[in-house]
């Protein structure tokens, strides 16, 4: 993986990247919130990233110690129940990154984070919650790493995929964590803002490694290379 300097780039460039992103996207996460919650969720993940991307100046130290800031942050910033389940689980997953980000640290840091997300919000496949993208998310990211010997680039985009198809996979549920629950069979339907916001973020994770780690991949997700590494 990338020298120390490089990792601290990266990171700090995903936060800009995030909180961006979220800012722009503020307005559909509302309305999908609008339809099954409490209409806060893209207000609350753009102000929650955007206090974030505002500490960037003083983010120092080791990685995992810049990745609990981002936790930290959230808890206080963020609304809602999303507070603790992005920053918490963040905060809590950081300590997976000592001595910087790898392949088994990225790896062990998703793993902490779900199984975390899953603690803090009772929730499990099938509920109509961000478990739905994060679950086959982490699940594929590991895979490809430990058993597929695939690029970490590459294992991450794969886990954007996995995490995109979650998404789609929360339309036709009824809800059964949250807000939503509330509404029975009404919920159904309706994609779920959590698991939209974790596919966001999730992308921009994405651009920018594969911007920052350009060269240290040889396949890409779909490619001919890829699919013919995973059937081996």
């Amino acid at each position: 993986m990338a020298d120390t300097e490089t990792q601290r780039e990266a990171v700090l460039a995903a936060i800009d990247a995030v909180a961006e992103r979220l800012s722009a996207e503020k307005s559909y996460l509302t309305d999908l919130d609008s339809a099954i919650g409490d209409a806060d969720h893209g207000a609350n993940m753009s102000r929650g990233f955007g206090a974030v991307a505002e500490k960037t100046d003083e983010l120092d130290g080791d990685i995992d110690d810049v990745v609990k800031t981002v936790g930290t942050t959230l808890i206080s910033e963020v609304g809602g129940a999303s507070g603790p389940l992005y920053g918490g689980s963040i905060m809590f997953a950081s300590q997976e990154l000592e001595g910087g980000i790898t392949a088994e640290t990225s790896v062990a840091f998703a793993e902490a984070y779900l199984d975390k997300v899953q603690d803090r919000g009772d929730a499990q496949i099938g509920s109509k919650t961000m478990v739905d993208a994060l679950t086959p998310a982490v699940h594929t990211f590991k895979k490809s790493i430990e058993q597929d010997d695939l690029p970490p680039l590459t294992a991450l985009a794969k886990a954007v995929d996995a995490a995109e198809r979650g998404v789609n996979f929360t339309v036709p549920l009824k809800a059964k964590k949250g807000r939503a629950s509330y509404l029975d069979w009404r919920s159904v339907g309706h994609q779920d803002p959590g698991a939209t916001s974790t596919l966001f973020i999730m992308e921009e994770l994405l651009d920018v490694a594969s911007e920052h780690l350009e060269g240290e991949t040889d396949v890409d997700a779909t490619s001919p290379e890829a699919v013919e590494r995973e059937a081996e």
